[in-house]
C-alpha cells in the first residue's frame, strides 16, 4: 500500500549526501540541513539543486537573501548534524568554525565541499520546493571524508569493493 510510512521506509534504503545550506542576514545566522540534494543539474549554467518542505521557517529566510552558502557535510560534521538540524534554530551555529563572504554566503570550514550560489529558479514539487541554485563559486578538501544520511541515520563510508 502507499502510504507515507512506506515511502519513507522504501526511500531510507538510498543512502544520500547532506548538506547545510546558509547565510548570514542582517548579523544572523540560519541555515537548513538536507539530503535532497543534487550536484550536476547542469554544467552551463551550472546549476544544483535543493528540496525544501514547504513547512521550512528557514527556508523562506534564505530564498528571500538569495545568496547562500553550501556546504557539503562529511564525517567531521556527523556530531554536529543533528544540532544544525535541530529545533534550536539560536544553537544551531554554536561552537562550529564558519565563514560568510561579503555577501552573507556562510560555509563550515573543514567540510568535503563547499560553494556560494544564487537562487536561479524555483518549482513547487508537491509538499516540497524544488529550488534550483547557480554555482558561483566551489571548493573542496581532497582528503575529507565523506557522510550518507541512510536508514534514518548519518553514515561514513566505508572503503572497498562489493564483490559481484
Amino acid at each position: 500500500m502507499l502510504t507515507d510510512s512506506a515511502l519513507r521506509e522504501a526511500f531510507s534504503h538510498f543512502p544520500q549526501g547532506v548538506v547545510l545550506v546558509a547565510a548570514e542576514i542582517d548579523g544572523v545566522r540560519h541555515g537548513l540541513v538536507a539530503s535532497t540534494f543534487t550536484v550536476g543539474v547542469s554544467l552551463e549554467p551550472p546549476l544544483v539543486s535543493v528540496a525544501v518542505q514547504h513547512s521550512s521557517r528557514t527556508w523562506p529566510l534564505l530564498r528571500e537573501h538569495g545568496h547562500l552558502g553550501v556546504t557539503v557535510l562529511g564525517d567531521r560534521q556527523r556530531g554536529v548534524t543533528r544540532q544544525l538540524a535541530g529545533p534550536d534554530r539560536e544553537r544551531r551555529f554554536e561552537g562550529l568554525d564558519v565563514e560568510a563572504d561579503e555577501h552573507g554566503a556562510l560555509v563550515l570550514q573543514d567540510a568535503p565541499a563547499w560553494m556560494t550560489v544564487r537562487v536561479h529558479d524555483e518549482v513547487r514539487a508537491g509538499d516540497h520546493d524544488l529550488a534550483l541554485l547557480e554555482v558561483l563559486a566551489i571548493d573542496s578538501s581532497p582528503t575529507a571524508e565523506a557522510m550518507v544520511f541512510h536508514r534514518s541515520r548519518f553514515k561514513g563510508l566505508v572503503e572497498g569493493d562489493i564483490a559481484c
